[in-house]
């Protein structure tokens, strides 16, 4: 094939951690990703997680954070969410490999006979099976470059198989192919009043013991690393001092891009893997979302109902696309973090009267779904701008069909099998599926919105794509009943007739939906429905009240 038709051949970036998790590898890649793009280079991201779970689905919120959904219907890790956001580009299935997939897929073929009778061994077959999944974007032509982040920290006895292929892979495609960007942190000690460097020279050092020298080192960090200190861990790590890259504490995760262009990571990076690239990362559109974020005009006060509230990452994608919405309408969007359970004690009203809106988010099972309720109906009779995402459109609806519609048992059966009005059920396709991994409806599906709605205001067309994830829906056997009390069903699946979309037409602001908005919000492209939920909270604010924010 001549080099004007040749697919683009991919190089290929591991990216692990050290010392303690939750540095931050996530961000870390995602701004690298980020960085490479803006030079012009097609960049693609994956999460390999060491945890024996097919997928994070069935894992509850407190567990692993919340499950973010991909729009061909994969349950994923939350960080493909950031690299959704960094990088604008939808990910896939292929974005997030588990222990458990690649284990399966082994097993699998076992069973089919695939092996021709051989002994299967975590060595070849297993460290194979995840050398195939490394490359299989890569392996699309699409690609110049694919960052995979190694979940959890060098040392763990689950992450071994990984570090060991990503080992195995070096080997097979040459060092200016691969490289390795180790994330570790050096702890300040306040009584010393001194950083440490010794925790990297350890985890750096178990590395090496499984035959992975790091090209570059980044370092998580509290304070700033004097250069001394640098050539030090370069030293004792066998790296350049160019190739210690600090990784202060930042002010918000979407600095980070910045942080890292200032510390020339990228840069490194393209020397390293013999990549010719004289542009300059062009960030123009991103400093322009970090100025409007940090310097609102205004500011709202909004309540996210719900019942994880104690771990914030089990709401990140709503989080995060509050942040984005509020920069689009240049306000200071906070967040109170109200738990549903609190919501049904006496005087609860106390805990919404100060909201200039109100979110209630989604969720499974029946604990603090009254709660929940409450506050829907806080938000009708008080005209408070509503939102509901999936469990909160559905809460929307059961409030309604008691308070509104007279049905005063209305209930989903889900929650209550004896109540006498399901307004919520079971989706018909559902009936039959007892496994709980992966079985709900799931990923991108249309949806038709009727013309002069709420709905078709915020999108600006009658056609739209969102990503679900839920096993109940409207029951449309109380469709008429719900309409000729006042309830409009402004998005409509044309395929299945499944209620999308309701709103509210006598009230400033009331609108819930079947899917999750949040998974699509962007940095550059934030959500509609969170741009313009924000933007009546704001109408709502009472001015006395937001001179005073």
């Amino acid at each position: 094939m001549s080099s004007k038709g040749r697919a683009k051949q991919a190089k290929y970036i591991f990216v692990t951690g050290g010392v303690a998790s939750s540095l931050g590898k996530g961000i870390v890649a995602s701004s690298l990703a980020k960085l490479l793009q803006a030079r012009g280079l097609s960049v693609a991201i994956q999460k390999f997680d060491p945890y024996l779970n097919i997928d994070p689905g069935t894992l509850n919120p407190y567990e692993h954070g919340e499950c973010y959904v991909t729009n061909d219907g994969a349950e994923t890790d939350l960080d493909l969410g950031h690299y959704e956001r960094f990088l604008g580009v939808p990910t896939s299935q292929a974005n997030n490999i588990t222990t458990g997939r690649i284990y399966n897929n082994v097993i699998t073929r076992e069973r089919k006979g695939d092996y021709l009778g051989k002994t299967v061994q975590v060595i070849p077959h297993i460290t194979d099976e995840i050398k195939r999944n490394f490359i299989i974007l890569g392996d699309t032509g699409q690609y110049d470059i694919v960052l995979t982040e190694i979940g959890g920290c060098v040392g763990d006895i689950e992450s071994l198989p990984f570090i060991e292929a990503a080992r195995q892979l070096r080997w097979d495609l040459g060092q200016h192919n691969t490289l390795f960007i180790h994330l570790t942190l050096v702890p300040y000690l306040a009584s010393a009043g001194e950083l440490k460097t010794k925790p990297t020279q350890h985890s750096v050092k178990m590395l090496s013991e499984s035959g992975i020298q790091p090209d570059i080192i980044v370092c998580r960090t509290e304070h700033p690393i004097p250069l001394e200190m640098r050539k030090k861990i370069g030293l004792f790590c066998n790296v350049s001092s160019n190739d210690v890259i600090e990784a202060i504490d930042a002010e918000t995760i979407y600095d980070v891009p910045l942080l890292m262009k200032k510390e020339k990571l990228d840069q490194r990076v393209l020397y390293k893997l013999d990549i010719y690239n004289d542009k300059d990362a062009d960030l123009d559109q991103w400093k322009g979302f970090l100025g409007k974020l940090k310097n609102p005009s205004d500011s709202v006060t909004i309540g996210l109902i719900g019942k994880y509230v104690e771990l914030k990452d089990s709401y990140k994608s709503i989080a995060e696309s509050f942040i984005h919405a509020g920069a689009a309408n240049e306000t200071k969007v906070n967040l109170k973090w109200i738990s549903s359970e609190t919501l049904t004690e006496d005087g609860y009203e106390k805990k919404l009267e100060e909201l200039d809106g109100i979110l209630v988010a989604p969720g499974f099972g029946e604990r603090g779904i009254e709660g929940k309720i409450n506050a829907v109906r806080f938000a009708r009779e008080k005209k408070i701008p509503f939102f509901g995402i999936c469990l909160g459109m559905q809460c929307a609806v059961i409030e309604f069909a008691r308070n509104v519609v007279g049905l005063t048992d209305a209930h989903s059966s889900e929650m209550d099998k004896e109540s006498s009005a399901h307004v919520i059920d079971l989706m018909e396709e559902q009936k039959s599926v007892t496994n709980k991994g992966g079985t709900m409806r799931l990923g991108a599906y249309s949806c038709k919105i009727e013309k002069g709605t709420l709905a078709h205001q915020i999108y600006g067309k009658l056609t739209i794509q969102e990503r679900h994830r839920h096993r109940y829906e409207f029951n449309n056997q109380y469709l008429e009943q719900m309409k000729t009390a006042g309830m409009t069903m402004s998005g409509i699946n044309p395929d299945s007739n499944l209620v999308e979309i309701i709103e509210l037409r006598d009230h400033p602001f009331f609108i819930g939906v079947q899917f999750h908005p949040e998974y699509k919000s962007t940095v550059l492209n934030p959500a509609p429905l969170f741009v313009n939920f924000v933007k009546a909270c704001l109408k709502n604010a009472i001015p006395l009240m937001r001179g005073a924010k």
